[in-house]
């Protein structure tokens, strides 16, 4: 028993050191990238500064990055670059709505009539190439009621090009969002938890330069906003995109191919 216990406190202790190699690694990539020109940092956000101060609205508190010369205002307010994200949907839950249809001009703009017909904002929005050829897959998000969202449905359905229509909640599919951080390199540098925060999420620094670290994260949205929220409580973040929410069912067979094959055999 005493020599099981050694070998995994020494394969632990091996593990601990391989970790600690690649922070090293990552911190000296970080440092060199950000050596070559320190003080291009201002220079390049000046641009910056003045149009956020042009586009703020009049008489709203200004945000100020914490680091030293290189300070950029942001208007705190909501729908404005650096500003937080979180709203309130008390009573509502959110619905993913996933839709087929015909790859025809105009889809898209009867799909999202539906929803502002109905006063209800749609949080996200993708659109691809499904796996049947010549269908395309829209995936939309929205907070709603669960009568709102089936009203949603079967309005979508009667619009001649769409093949099907489903809404699902979010213990009903796997979903997947892809995110990019822009952060100041200087403040990377000089605050060692914002590296342990990202390399704690499992995000990637993609790109480094003396200007700003660009950071991909992958994930739900839960975890895509707990990176966010973390990075931005150190007043690092410059920029933030998130793409739209891409989702599957959990169903063993797709949906859309039942039908097509039902529509076929009565075709036939």
């Amino acid at each position: 028993m005493n020599d099981n216990f050694i070998m995994t406190a020494q394969s632990w202790e091996g593990r601990m050191d391989d970790e600690m190699d690649e922070f090293s690694a990552l911190d000296a990539a970080i440092k060199a990238a950000a050596a070559v020109d320190r003080n291009s940092y201002e220079k390049n956000l000046q641009r910056e500064r003045l149009a956020s101060s042009s586009h703020a609205p009049s008489g709203a508190p200004l945000q100020r990055e914490t680091f030293s010369k290189n300070a950029v205002m942001r208007p705190d307010t909501p729908n404005f670059e650096g500003a937080q994200l979180s709203q309130s949907h008390e009573g509502l839950t959110l619905y993913t709505l996933i839709i087929y249809s015909e790859n025809f001009a105009g889809i898209l703009n009867q799909i999202t009539a539906v929803f502002t017909r109905r006063q209800v904002n749609i949080e996200s929005l993708n659109v691809c190439a499904s796996s049947t050829p010549g269908v395309h897959k829209y995936t939309i998000t929205c907070y709603c009621k669960q009568e709102m969202a089936e009203m949603l449905v079967k309005q979508i359905e009667k619009k001649i090009d769409v093949l099907q229509a489903n809404c699902f909640v979010d213990q009903e599919i796997f979903i997947n969002e892809t995110s990019l951080l822009k952060l100041s390199t200087p403040m990377v540098l000089a605050d060692s938890d914002i590296s342990r925060i990202v390399r704690h999420h499992n995000a990637q620094m993609v790109e480094v330069n003396p200007t700003y670290t660009t950071v991909a994260k992958t994930g739900i949205t839960a975890e895509v906003m707990s990176l966010f929220e973390q990075l931005n409580a150190k007043g690092c973040v410059l920029q933030f995109a998130r793409s739209g929410r891409i989702a599957i069912t959990r169903s063993c067979i797709e949906r859309l191919d039942q039908y097509l094959t039902k529509r076929e055999e009565e075709r036939n």
